[in-house]
């Protein structure tokens, strides 16, 4: 089984030392978290939890993803890199297409570009960008990435998205793989359809079984069953070696360790701390695998 450590709202200042240290515990990759802005009200719209309201207060960080994944991918070898999840619609494609070429380069293809389409309205309202059209704004990035990492001359026209022949420069040899985050049925048809795998939150232990298969039962609709493809999922109970044996029995290959406010029920704490909860994570069930 692959295991991920969660990074978001760790201290930025911490995740170049984080990264090192979870590369020498055997961590298959570091998962970030992403808002473009926090607004200081919001309407309770966020999506995994029962009342609306989000978990992440405005002053959570929230750094830029290509700086911290080029100087994370800088200071380790094997160490993978992705967001949970990116919030797509929100940015401009050829931007993206850029900063995730470039990481792909530098990080030697270890950067996997998670992506979702978003919760927070007011996130896009201050973006200018179309809530309700969230989704389809997605589906068309995803061609213009795909298409301008191809490193030729290319030219797109799109309902969202339309411009003449251009060519991004440098291209990566690979294209890096896109993971597609949410929990809706939407969500999980696009991960079958377009992505190289899946990232879901919270999902229950009894939850996972199911919801492996619905993602294998749409990879065989899209005929994309025979394609490499990674569902990682963030399991909402108490991590423990006899939790992962079972839900590997269900299929599940990867998973991720959480965020370190939760792991160590604070809001700040020092590097030693977070070295000292992965240490124990990677003892009692990393190792194990």
């Amino acid at each position: 089984m692959k295991f991920w450590q969660a990074i978001t709202w760790a201290e930025t200042e911490q995740l170049t030392e984080i990264a090192r240290f979870a590369e020498e515990m055997g961590f298959h990759g570091l998962m970030s978290g992403d808002h473009a802005v926090y607004p200081e009200s919001i309407v309770p719209n966020y999506p995994y939890s029962e009342s609306g309201v989000p978990p992440m207060q405005p002053d959570d960080e929230y750094p830029d993803q290509t700086a911290i994944f080029a100087a994370m991918a800088a200071v380790t070898s094997k160490l993978l890199f992705t967001c949970g999840v990116y919030v797509l619609p929100l940015r401009n494609p050829h931007e993206v297409a850029r900063a995730s070429a470039t990481l792909a380069i530098l990080s030697d293809n270890r950067f996997i570009l998670g992506v979702g389409i978003g919760w927070m309205k007011e996130e896009f309202d201050i973006y200018g960008v179309d809530f309700h059209q969230r989704g389809k704004i997605t589906d068309e990035i995803i061609e213009v990435l795909q298409t301008l990492w191809s490193g030729q001359m290319v030219e797109y026209h799109g309902a969202h998205f339309d411009f003449p022949r251009v060519q991004l420069s440098p291209a990566p040899s690979t294209h890096p793989p896109i993971y597609v985050g949410g929990s809706s049925e939407i969500a999980l048809r696009r991960a079958a359809r377009v992505g190289g795998g899946y990232i879901g939150a919270g999902t229950t232990p009894e939850d996972v079984g199911p919801l492996l298969r619905r993602l294998n039962e749409l990879r065989q609709e899209y005929g994309r069953d025979h394609l490499p493809f990674e569902a990682m999922l963030g399991i909402s109970a108490a991590p423990s070696l006899k939790l992962y044996q079972r839900l590997a029995d269900d299929g599940l290959e990867s998973t991720v360790a959480p965020p370190f406010q939760y792991a160590l029920g604070k809001k700040h704490s020092t590097v030693d701390e977070k070295k000292q909860f992965m240490e124990t994570y990677a003892e009692s069930i990393v190792r194990h695998f």
